[in-house]
């Protein structure tokens, strides 16, 4: 396998789910490879330019082959496929989301992407003062979603997943918060991929509403 920073990333990603991103070390990446750990520092000088390329092999996945609106397609719908598709790469790694945060993604592909969304936007009678927020918005909430969906799996618990929704019901007094331990309950018993959605589309319609706005502040 040729050595570069690409081939380095996919075998960090994945040793994410047997060690996680606390337990990922230069070390075990370059065992995984067959090679001494300096040998790395040739290619990512430290454990940060290890998370921007492996932040960049997730997005890069996320977003391979997405092109413009098809003919009859709204905007809402490209962009909850858009934000859809980048939830589901992160989902193939345990802790995913947390390599993505923070995470600096330098690729044609991130560029094309956001002009792509930029397209769209203004496309669809967005002016560009607001079009230029959707895009940071979009990736915020997928990524912040994303991280408290991995960690419901509760696999860094011992003492076994204290969000499972009997143990999260069963911990809210519902003598004293009647409505927190329902709401509890459901939220931690939904199907995540309807709660995502839900959620994406409410934040759309809030966005949408700025489209009729003749100026930005």
């Amino acid at each position: 396998m040729k050595l570069d920073a690409k081939s380095i990333a996919e075998a960090a990603l994945g040793l994410l789910d047997g060690v996680g991103l606390d337990g990922l070390t230069m070390r075990k990446v370059a065992a995984a490879l067959d090679v001494q750990a300096p040998a790395l520092y040739w290619h990512v000088k430290n454990k940060r330019e290890l998370l921007d390329a492996m932040a960049r092999t997730v997005f890069v996945s996320a977003v391979d082959g997405i092109e413009a609106p098809r003919r009859g397609q709204s905007w809402q719908d490209w962009l909850v496929d858009l934000a859809s598709r980048l939830r589901q790469s992160m989902l193939r790694y345990r802790d995913g989301a947390k390599v993505l945060a923070g995470t600096y993604v330098s690729d044609e592909v991130m560029w094309r992407t956001v002009e792509l969304t930029l397209r769209t936007l203004e496309d669809a009678g967005f002016a560009m003062c607001e079009a230029r927020r959707v895009f940071p918005i979009l990736l915020y909430y997928t990524v912040g979603f994303v991280i408290e969906e991995q960690a419901h799996s509760g696999v860094e618990y011992a003492e076994g997943n204290p969000y499972e929704a009997d143990h999260i019901g069963a911990a809210v007094d519902s003598q004293r918060y009647p409505l927190t331990a329902g709401m509890v309950t459901e939220f931690f018993a939904a199907d995540p991929d309807e709660e995502f959605d839900h959620g994406l589309r409410v934040i759309l319609a809030g966005i949408g509403s700025l489209r009729s706005m003749d100026s930005c502040s």
